[in-house]
């Protein structure tokens, strides 16, 4: 089998080093404070859809620092409080079509779904970012941690949290969060920064550990910090400095729900041993990462296998 990352069983123990900066707690507890003071403004108008027995509503809420953000909601007909379960896309993706949340819908799940801020969908980014960026959003405000792109977005995934809240059709006690890639390390984000998701189902998560993934990669949007970098050496170290504070590797220690994570041992974007020294370091005991040894950067979970960390975790049933 091609192999270009550890072997598995190397993977399997693998824990790339920490690059906390001294104030790295009090920054994410500065910044979620100053997320927490600025106002909601929730929002929804309802949809007419042609399944009878779901109800739809495009949602938005205001993003962090300047902005709305847009999606969907796709909930059983009757309103009541049901267990949710909110998504986040991948890379200048978008929130996706209606139908492809229907699955779940008519299991009795409310299902929310987000465009991020700025990309392909529906949400706008209002936000100032000092300096000039390569391409993408990989390096927006990339020299100032405070008004970095992905320091914004994981604000946002706890402003999602916050509207799943407000919504009747939410038990907000019953709340999880999934996605693949860029919205793998989103879901991840949510459940370091806020207590109330209850289940994270990452699929390949980006944004594990960004000096492993340089090392061994060539892949975009990575490209875009390698030729930012290559322009600008002279910021290398501040902007690395910046990116420790999206770092998952330093932060999924704060995870305290049950959460399931897939790996690719071919992905050569979001690198093995980053995703597995994110996983090892989270601290429950209620965890699993799905090992596909021939996969690459590609959303691989079995529908089964997630349908029954949803109905446990959040339905609390034993499937």
């Amino acid at each position: 089998m091609f192999q270009f990352d550890m072997p598995l069983e190397q993977l399997r123990t693998c824990l790339l080093p920490l690059r906390r900066e001294l104030d790295f707690h009090d920054f994410w507890n500065r910044m979620l404070i100053r997320n927490r003071q600025q106002p909601l403004e929730p929002g929804a108008v309802p949809v007419a859809y042609s399944v009878p027995d779901v109800r739809v509503e495009q949602v938005s809420f205001a993003a962090f620092d300047g902005g709305r953000i847009a999606g969907w909601s796709i909930t059983p007909g009757r309103i009541e409080r049901r267990p949710t379960l909110i998504f986040f896309h991948g890379y200048s993706g978008d929130k996706g079509r209606i139908a492809n949340y229907l699955m779940w819908a008519l299991q009795g799940f409310t299902c929310l779904t987000f465009d991020v801020r700025g990309q392909l969908g529906d949400s706008t980014d209002h936000a100032a970012y000092p300096g000039g960026r390569f391409l993408g959003w990989m390096t927006s405000g990339i020299l100032e941690p405070e008004q970095y792109y992905f320091v914004r977005c994981y604000l946002d995934t706890v402003r999602a949290v916050e509207f799943a809240c407000t919504c009747m059709e939410v038990d907000p006690y019953r709340i999880g969060v999934t996605g693949c890639s860029q919205g793998g390390g989103l879901c991840l984000a949510a459940a370091c920064l806020d207590e109330r998701v209850r289940l994270c189902m990452a699929e390949v998560p980006a944004f594990c550990h960004f000096p492993r993934t340089l090392e061994i990669t060539k892949a975009a949007p990575w490209t875009d910090l390698i030729a930012y970098f290559a322009r600008r050496p002279q910021d290398i170290d501040s902007a690395m400095r910046t990116l420790s504070y999206v770092e998952l590797n330093n932060m999924t220690d704060r995870i305290q729900c049950p959460t399931l994570v897939s790996v690719g041992l071919q992905d050569e974007l979001c690198v093995p041993s980053s995703i597995f020294s994110a996983y090892n370091r989270i601290p429950i005991r209620e965890k699993s990462i799905e090992v596909f040894p021939y996969n690459g950067h590609e959303a691989s979970l079995n529908i089964e296998t997630m349908i029954v960390w949803a109905r446990r975790h959040l339905m609390g049933e034993r499937v």
